[in-house]
């Protein structure tokens, strides 16, 4: 947007003292065309400055009658065109100081508004200050064509006659010749060339520096087809005054000559190593054994290269740190010794196309088999270790027998041989874009940076990252900087003039977490890209935002009011925090746990809020289906093509207010006898559940609805040193299984055999775990209680030989159910235990030596019990 089109909205009283020789109508019809003229730049009074005001004030005629007589403007504004040509005519400079008086009014009004001007305009001041440089340049060579061509219809006497008195007139000051004069005019057409060479040197290192930011996000111009142009004129501009000194060598003198022709080839120096580059860069976190890509071009190539049967090829390296260094310090001039690391693929013919004027070598292919690591520093790592590609090739030009050694840097590589180093590189990389200056020693960045520069380049990252026009907000900052700084009391003031360290980015762990600040940064990106794009597109999610600011903007808000923020203590994770409010009108905000990509990628975050009826209004008072509905997912009605009716995947959430234990219905159990020393116990999860049948159970009719279901205790297998080789490693689940008669079931022994016993009623209290304490004990299904402690056992003490399940074997009576209370003839708890005793003995009598474990150290209570 131009200047015009941003002040052109602001007070017009700012102005008034703008618009006293140049009419602010004028200005209007003006606009952008008045802003793309160098009147900045014509600030001398010689005849280029001169003539360059004239033709400004020309254009500016004809341009301001054909807008007035397209736009049917009256004849007033034609009348003012025709003042203001006839006041300016002898003296065009006089109107470059009015017009440049306005456009700088302008210009330090909106930097008092909004304390910086747009890039474009930075970038459009550059251009329209070579473009007149160049002008500039093109007018002395003119000018010096011009006076050889006088001086050569002039006669030899007459030449010498001059050349004596010039010698006498001009003094030399500073190596220039003050005069306007032929060698003065040469000295002043040079100096200009080297100032327009560090301008487009400049121009160049500003691309470069543009291309590093990209690498963290930043919007990057890659036409390089402008820049080259710059190039290739001011080539040609050298080209020509080269002749032109070498042409004047006689009125120059040859220490002069030297001199010049010294200066000239230092540009031509400059401008032809400069102008090889990398145009695409390697990628900055590399993995060893991965193929990557890279490009370089010589901007000069298709002005300079000469036609060679053999093409030129270009090499690829790898350096370190200090390498790059020492490469620097001598101005990429001299061949690398020795590679850091073998890069398959490396070398590439250096193409030149003449249908696009371009001369690139691009590798497709390479691949870094291996790296030499360096001698790190103090506690860096290795995905701190930073090192390049260096390109390097060998031309010859087409003027003279001149040949150049070519040599471009990419930009930092950290490499990694395990994709869990990434993270760690890829901090590593983004603070090397972010903060390294221009014509840096390589690689040099700072130590600590303002905050505020870290606001901007997270915000840079997490735009890019997303795909997303929405960046961080004010508020957003304010979290992250009581998160790095490790501080919730500060206001946001407090962080304005701080400083953040490398350490703190990402080498510290924060408090009371097992990640550094990066660390978790990264992974709310690596989450927002894969799920939550469109959300926080929308400002559905707050994201950055406490768990206590969340308590304190929903303390006051209606029940059912949600937000959606990043987890706080875990990485790549968002949660869901309501409002509930109980019956007596206290409210308490509740954290959904916080659900990863995975999560997502299951069910996605929308028809998750869409599942809760506990979640009802966005944050503040948004009604959840109006911010949401968009996202929801259409869930498929009726059958499917094949005729199969779809299933769906729902999400509930039970808060605290809600858990209420269920209702427990009485126990149903089997005759005592059954199941012999086995017992029901409370207190082991309902996660791990068998169903036991006795064989005579199954042949002989018994109502299985009366058999319960047990319990195998977790704690049993997983504590007492069962071997991984064990069928009982894991807490099994016994199912019901069809009763062979003719291979009746065997007792398990201890060791993990089988007895040659069959498995009868009475043998069944033999049944255990290897290495157990005590014999597999079945405990009775009850109601699962919802998160309620869990009664504790009293400890099993094998000296006093009580049984764990002593309370609960009691009464035997209590194990039926009350219908068979008046059909079976129940047994007294005396004749139960004695019952109990005598059938264990009777069919075990004396335990048969595979049967027996003397290892176990309850292994002779298992055998003969006391009770």
């Amino acid at each position: 947007m131009s200047l015009w089109g941003l002040v052109s909205h602001m007070p017009p009283e700012q102005f008034s003292g703008l618009f006293g020789e140049f009419p602010r109508s004028l200005r209007c019809l003006l606009a952008d065309w008045l802003e793309n003229q160098p009147w900045e730049f014509i600030t001398g009074t010689d005849s280029f400055c001169t003539s360059a005001a004239g033709a400004l004030l020309s254009a500016m005629v004809e341009k301001l009658r054909s807008e007035a007589g397209g736009k049917g403007q009256p004849g007033q504004v034609l009348q003012q065109v025709s003042n203001l040509e006839n006041t300016y005519q002898r003296d065009p400079l006089r109107l470059v100081g009015v017009v440049n008086g306005i456009l700088e009014g302008e210009r330090a009004a909106l930097l008092k508004r909004d304390r910086h001007l747009p890039l474009s305009f930075h970038r459009r001041q550059e251009e329209l200050k070579f473009g007149l440089e160049l002008q500039r340049l093109q007018h002395r060579v003119g000018e010096i064509q011009a006076l050889q061509e006088l001086w050569k219809q002039m006669g030899e006497g007459t030449r010498a006659c001059r050349q004596l008195s010039l010698q006498e007139s001009q003094l030399k000051i500073d190596g220039k010749l003050q005069g306007k004069e032929l060698p003065a005019l040469i000295l002043e057409a040079v100096k200009d060339l080297e100032g327009a060479k560090l301008q487009v040197l400049k121009r160049l290192h500003i691309w470069k520096r543009q291309q590093q930011l990209a690498g963290n996000g930043a919007v990057f111009e890659e036409n390089l087809a402008p820049l080259q142009k710059r190039f290739e004129n001011l080539v040609d501009v050298y080209f020509q005054l080269h002749r032109l000194v070498v042409a004047a060598g006689g009125e120059l003198g040859s220490d002069l000559l030297s001199r010049l022709l010294e200066r000239l080839d230092t540009v031509l120096n400059a401008l032809i190593k400069s102008s090889f580059l990398v145009e695409k860069q390697p990628p900055q976190v590399l993995k060893t054994q991965t193929k990557f890509q890279a490009s370089v071009r010589f901007l000069l190539g298709p002005r300079l290269l000469k036609v060679s049967a053999k093409p030129y090829v270009v090499r690829a390296d790898m350096v370190t740190e200090k390498q790059a260094r020492e490469l620097a310090l001598g101005g990429y001039g001299t061949p690398l010794s020795e590679s850091t690391g073998e890069i398959l693929h490396n070398t590439v013919a250096l193409e030149i196309s003449a249908t696009s004027a371009t001369s690139c070598a691009a590798f497709k292919n390479m691949l870094l088999k291996k790296i030499k690591r360096c001698e790190r520093k103090g506690s860096e790592s290795v995905t701190e270790e930073k090192c390049a590609v260096l390109f390097s090739t060998d031309v010859a030009l087409v003027s003279g027998n001149l040949t150049f050694h070519l040599q471009a840097l990419s930009l930092p590589i950290v490499v990694i041989v395990h994709g869990n180093q990434d993270n760690n590189a890829k901090a590593t990389v983004l603070w090397d874009n972010a903060f390294s200056e221009l014509e840096r020693v390589p690689f040099m960045v700072a130590e600590r940076v303002p905050w505020e520069k870290m606001c901007e380049t997270l915000n840079l990252r997490f735009m890019a990252e997303v795909q997303t026009s929405k960046g961080l907000l004010v508020e957003h900052y304010f979290f992250l900087a009581q998160k790095i700084f490790n501080n919730s009391s500060a206001s946001p003031e407090d962080f304005q003039n701080r400083s953040v360290s490398w350490a703190q980015f990402n080498k510290e762990i924060l408090p009371g977490r097992g990640f550094t600040f990066w660390q978790w940064f990264d992974g709310v990106l690596d989450l927002t890209k894969r799920c939550l794009k469109s959300y926080w597109s929308d400002r559905l999610i707050i994201g950055f935002i406490s768990k206590q600011y969340v308590s304190k903007l929903l303390g006051s808000a209606p029940d059912g009011t949600f937000l959606l923020r990043f987890s706080d203590s875990e990485i790549g994770g968002v949660t869901i925090a309501h409002v509930i409010r109980g019956k007596d009108g206290s409210s308490q905000v509740e954290n959904i746990q916080p659900f990863s990509a995975k999560d997502l990628s299951i069910r996605s975050l929308g028809d998750r809020i869409r599942d809760l009826t506990q979640l009802r209004n966005l944050y503040p008072d948004k009604p959840k289906d109006q911010a949401f509905g968009s996202h929801y997912n259409k869930e498929q009605m009726g059958k499917d093509g094949r005729g199969y009716v779809p299933t769906a995947i729902k999400m509930t959430v039970e808060s605290e207010r809600e858990q209420k234990l269920p209702p427990q219905e009485p126990a149903q159990a089997v005759p005592a006898h059954m199941y012999g020393s086995l017992a029901p116990s409370p207190e082991l999860p309902m996660d791990h559940r068998c169903q036991v049948l006795a064989p005579d159970m199954r042949s002989s009719g018994f109502p299985t609805q009366f058999l319960p279901q047990f319990h195998v205790p977790e704690e049993v297998s997983m504590n007492v040193g069962i071997p991984s080789t064990s069928p009982f490693h894991s807490p099994p689940t016994l199912l019901p299984a069809p009763v062979n008669t003719a291979a009746p079931a065997l007792p398990l022994c201890p060791d993990g055999s089988f007895s040659n016993q069959p498995l009868t009623p009475e043998l069944l209290p033999c049944v255990y775990m290897p290495e157990d304490p005590f014999p597999l004990v079945l405990r009775e299904l009850s109601p699962e209680p919802v998160d309620e402690e869990m009664p504790e056992l009293a400890p099993f003490s094998p000296a006093s030989h009580v049984s764990p399940f002593g309370p609960l074997l009691g009464n035997p009576h209590s194990l039926l159910p009350e219908s068979l209370g008046d059909n079976v003839d129940l047994p007294s708890e005396e004749e139960f235990r004695q019952l109990l005793y005598e059938g264990q003995m009777e069919g075990l009598q004396s335990p048969a030596p595979h049967c027996s474990h003397p290892g176990h150290p309850y292994g002779d209570s298992l055998a003969n019990p006391s009770w």
